[in-house]
């Protein structure tokens, strides 16, 4: 039965990855950084440079180690495909649900591990990042190991310590907004074992020190608060947000799921110690950052509302033996109503149609001028992989189009093709325009590649 929460997320994962929809910006950023030798990505982390000249303001830093695994999993014989990518993230994700099922199942009994697992597997915010080539699988497969730990601590001491620590520093690594998750297990074996929790004290605190030397690093090399304009602030709303985002925006769901946990933290017998630990500290950590910064991305928190997802299973089980069974099950199907629309929801970016589509249209010579950032990694991407014979014709920033760029041919008639994001239906502002009509060219066509992160734009240009 432990099983079951793996192996539905899993299924749930195949679902979601059938339509084959292309990689997005910070996915095809994990695939251009992952195949790049292992001195270079070491290298463009320590100078704090990024590893093409159109994302030199974009290092890999913060997610540094997610890379070196991620270049680890490509290297292997038959691996390195984009879709290999987004498995290593579903696989790590039913590792950690596998690991935290076994941890409730042992603090509150085998139905609550498993009840546990499964609104997980069911959670909308865990679905979707957990198909995605970032490091939010990993995250969660950290966290259940580093549960484990804990757990195996509170029953065999001084058993799990060691696990406790490798798997905390894990979850620093592969995302550093999850130390607020290891702080929370630090806390609860505080409330729960008192003094004799010193060596978990010292355990969480060395388990912190990888990802502070990371952050330090960053804060040397320059990085600093570098390509953070995503965060918002949220005045003082970060909590009811979180949990909105928790819950896929079904106001249903989250009262089903606050009320729950509420009921958890009173009575679930095991867990509600280290469960309201593990949604409270995390919460008011980051709100007390949020005086000082903007830090909140809905993202950023899953290592934090997994316990919100433990807690309402275990207040689920908690409730008179009669509404057990009923609570629980609506708990997963709202969750699992909840994350429908993920298996409908349109690509995020369309670089990879962007790209056959110039494949098929362009001629040789003609120059394919990518005007920004984000046009630019889709293109380079896609060409590498799946039209290398446009890679001759191919300008990447900075160089600008057509006449300066550096183009098969002197470019004297035909077409020039210009690649570009949008922004409220608007190209974003280069200076390829003014070149190219002070050259003497003229926009002709579009063909818009909408998506649901970004918009691209081919601009077909003649004189």
């Amino acid at each position: 039965m432990e099983l079951l929460p793996p192996a539905s997320l899993l299924l749930l994962g195949a679902v979601l990855l059938a339509p084959g929809h292309g990689l997005w910006f910070d996915e095809l950023f994990t695939a251009e950084v992952a195949r790049l030798p292992l001195a270079e990505i070491l290298r463009a982390v320590v100078s704090g440079r990024g590893t093409t000249s159109y994302l030199a303001d974009v290092p890999p830093s913060y997610n540094a180690p997610y890379y070196v695994v991620a270049h680890a999993w490509v290297s292997l014989p038959g691996v390195g495909g984009d879709t290999s990518l987004r498995l290593l993230s579903l696989l790590a994700a039913a590792g950690g649900l596998a690991l935290v099922t076994r941890a409730v199942a042992r603090l509150a009994g085998r139905a609550t591990g498993v009840v546990a697992g499964s609104v997980l597997a069911a959670a909308p915010l865990l679905l979707e990042q957990a198909v995605e080539a970032r490091s939010y699988g990993l995250v969660v497969l950290a966290t259940g190991g580093a549960l484990l730990g804990l757990v195996r601590w509170l029953q065999e001491r001084p058993r799990g310590l060691l696990l406790f620590g490798v798997a905390g520093a894990g979850m620093g690594l592969m995302h550093w907004y999850a130390v607020t998750a290891l702080a929370a297990f630090v806390v609860a074996a505080l409330l729960l074992r008192g003094r004799r929790a010193l060596r978990v004290v010292l355990t969480g605190a060395a388990a912190a020190l990888p990802v502070a030397g990371l952050v330090g690093v960053n804060l040397l090399n320059g990085t600093g608060a570098r390509n953070a304009e995503h965060l918002t602030t949220t005045d003082g709303a970060l909590a009811d947000l979180a949990v909105a985002a928790w819950a896929g925006g079904s106001r249903v769901l989250l009262h089903l799921t606050v009320g729950l946990a509420l009921v958890g933290a009173l009575r679930a017998t095991g867990v509600r110690v280290i469960g309201a630990c593990w949604v409270l500290v995390p919460l008011l950590l980051l709100t007390a950052a949020e005086l000082v910064r903007p830090v909140y991305l809905p993202r950023y928190l899953l290592a934090g509302l997994l316990g919100l997802g433990v807690l309402a299973a275990a207040g689920a089980l908690a409730l008179p033996r009669a509404a057990r069974a009923p609570a629980a099950a609506l708990l997963v199907a709202l969750s699992l109503l909840a994350a429908s629309p993920l298996a409908t929801r349109e690509p995020r970016e369309r670089a990879d149609d962007v790209v056959a589509f110039l494949a098929a249209e362009q001629r040789a010579g003609e120059p394919v001028v990518a005007a920004d950032q984000r046009a630019a990694t889709g293109l380079d991407h896609y060409v590498r992989t799946a039209a290398p014979r446009l890679r001759p014709d191919v300008v990447l920033p900075p160089d600008d189009a057509p006449v300066t760029a550096p183009v098969t041919a002197p470019v004297t008639d035909g077409r020039v093709w210009l690649v570009r994001r949008l922004i409220d239906g608007e190209p974003v502002p280069t200076d390829d325009d003014g070149i190219l009509r002070a050259a003497g060219w003229r926009l002709t066509g579009e063909t818009a590649f909408p998506a649901v992160k970004t918009d691209l734009v081919v601009q077909r240009w003649e004189r």
